[in-house]
């Protein structure tokens, strides 16, 4: 089968494409680098630097032809996306719509969407979250990738074109960003293993559902591959606080200070875990590695980081 991944070279989507190429997919990236990283990059793919927002992104899709796109590529922060809605907008919205015209126009049968699964929910009416309930964000952020999920449907009913679109717990794991804005597994554990001390926003008590980053690529394997059509949740309908994710890095890393504590930030929802039985039934599909040993795996890709060697 023939891939592309955007977003390629971040976080989720290069372990996407580890995933496709260890199964023997052909594989090809597009992404600007503005977030992700040349290191990120699998060998065998084709990588093209260029932003899903601009012409080039045509020219790949021409020599690229490919059967089934893993749309990654994103603004992907929250705070970002409330402080400057028309950046979050062209990038999240209209960048998504370039890849659906782009797809039809070259014979694409499926996209595969990186949609997200708490902010787009808002505060949640019941735990867990299935896909049956409101959609009501509390961010730009989160408003513009439910915005994309009705296009998606839009063009499955009018073109045919195929889509799944996962909605995302908080995934953590190897690459992600531990100087960036979001991703607290790895902001925490990056300043942890720095002697700094993490902030946690708000008393400790907002929860999230956190899911290693494997499990998450392996999801997005099986959705290509799927005749499953529409949004599914992923995630481990577990939650988990910020104050436990702390002591549970801290435990790790071997980190003895008390965290700094901030006021909690615009846009963010307080609690979240989601239902994933309808990707279970539609891709055979459930998290496989626990939060304990998830987190053990993180902190030791950071050590090895930290040091100057590893990918």
């Amino acid at each position: 089968m023939k891939v592309l991944v955007t977003g390629g070279a971040g976080f989720i989507g290069s372990h996407i494409v580890d995933a496709l190429l260890a199964e023997g997919h052909d594989v090809a990236i597009v992404d600007n680098l503005s977030t992700g990283s040349r290191r990120n990059v699998n060998p065998k793919a084709r990588f093209y630097e260029a932003d899903i927002c601009s012409s080039d992104l045509g020219k790949v899709f021409e020599l690229e032809k490919p059967q089934v796109v893993s749309h990654q590529a994103a603004q992907a922060v929250i705070s970002r996306s409330v402080a400057d809605p028309l950046f979050d907008a062209r990038v999240n919205i209209l960048g998504s719509l370039a890849i659906i015209c782009n797809g039809l126009e070259f014979g694409v049968k499926k996209i595969v969407y990186a949609s997200s699964g708490g902010a787009a929910y808002g505060e949640p009416k019941h735990l867990p979250v299935d896909e049956g309930h409101p959609v009501n964000p509390l961010s730009q952020y989160g408003a513009a990738k439910h915005a994309v999920e009705h296009y998606l449907h839009l063009y499955w009913l009018q073109n045919g074109l195929e889509y799944v679109a996962l909605r995302y717990p908080n995934v953590y794991g190897p690459r992600q960003n531990p100087l960036g804005e979001a991703g607290v597994i790895a902001i925490f554990t990056g300043q942890m293993l720095r002697g700094e001390r993490p902030t946690i926003f708000g008393k400790g008590d907002k929860t999230r559902d956190y899911a290693y980053v494997d499990d998450i690529a392996r999801a997005n394997v099986l959705a290509m591959k799927a005749p499953a059509v529409g949004i599914l949740n992923l995630g481990t309908a577990a939650e988990t606080s910020d104050r436990r994710i702390f002591d549970l890095i801290a435990r790790v890393v071997g980190y003895g200070e008390e965290p700094n504590y901030a006021p909690v930030r615009k846009g963010e929802i307080y609690r979240i875990c989601l239902d994933y039985s309808k990707a279970r039934a539609a891709l055979g599909w459930q998290p496989l590695v626990s939060l304990e040993e998830g987190l053990a795996r993180t902190v030791a890709h950071y050590r090895v980081s930290a040091s100057g060697s590893g990918r």
